[in-house]
């Protein structure tokens, strides 16, 4: 029997950037909410573990160990001493390295998938807590759900949604790539201050991306896109973690598809709602 499961898309609504630590890696704060859409993971029971990659951009990612998908079923296969294997299915539909959680999101959506293939009965809890070491928004992508994010962004406090639940939300990637690593790498130290904490959505409009100066000085199309979301008068529009992919929210479906319409049809876009 076929199972699927979807890599929700995930958003940074806010992302500052407080210090650096010694071993290079960075303390954050971050608004984590999440799409309806993403990409989708089958899977079925077979005696080996096998991945394979189809979708708009599943050309661009390896179907081997190097991928997270593979990792994470091998993780689980070994730490709970599963006999079966699984052929899974990736449908790639979200651009690589595009700061919506691509790999992060696969990754959690493998272990919710195979969670159920394998009849392992985890608790979202307990899978985030055996793939953290795999990446820092991996734990956020198993929940999928709003959260404030702290430390390098494994440390979550889920919130009220009801400000932001039926919104409108419009991706925009100029499908240039742009290393998390070198963007961060150029964040120039100054701590701006700490998210705003009580709503959500409140603490989302006040706040900021402090990595997107350094990702637009690097992908200058980045700040072409916001000037022509910001043209449409979103409720908010902002880059979404590294980059390049940016989002704004509308209140309805009309304001959206607007905005779409004002885009350079050359950029990847996806419109969804978030969840």
């Amino acid at each position: 029997m076929d199972h699927s499961e979807v890599a929700f898309a995930k958003i940074n609504l806010a992302l500052h950037v407080r210090r650096r630590r010694a071993n290079g890696y960075h303390d954050i704060e971050t608004l984590f909410a999440f799409a309806q859409g993403g990409d989708v993971l089958h899977a079925h029971v077979s005696d080996a573990l096998s991945l394979e990659i189809d979708g708009p951009f599943g050309s661009g990612l390896a179907a081997d160990n190097t991928n997270l998908v593979l990792q994470v079923a091998a993780l689980l296969k070994s730490h709970f001493g599963v006999s079966q294997g699984a052929t899974i299915r990736l449908d790639k539909q979200l651009p690589i390295a595009s700061g919506i959680g691509g790999g992060s999101a696969d990754a959690a959506a493998t272990a919710r998938l195979l969670n159920r293939l394998w009849g392992l009965n985890l608790s979202e809890q307990a899978m985030a807590d055996i793939l953290a070491p795999l990446g820092a928004d991996i734990p956020a992508c198993v929940f999928s759900r709003p959260s404030f994010g702290v430390g390098t962004g494994t440390d979550l406090e889920f919130l009220d949604d009801s400000s932001i639940t039926a919104r409108h939300l419009l991706l925009v990637n100029p499908l240039e790539s742009v290393s998390t690593e070198a963007i961060f790498k150029a964040w120039g130290g100054l701590d701006g201050g700490a998210v705003g904490r009580g709503g959500i959505w409140e603490a989302a409009v006040a706040g900021r991306n402090d990595l997107a100066p350094m990702a637009s000085d690097i992908c200058p199309m980045i700040t072409n896109i916001l000037e022509r979301l910001s043209q449409a008068n979103p409720a908010l529009s902002r880059m979404s973690g590294s980059g390049a992919t940016c989002f704004a929210l509308f209140d309805d479906a009309a304001s959206l598809d607007s905005a779409r319409s004002r885009l350079d049809p050359h950029w990847w876009t996806m419109a969804t709602m978030l969840r």
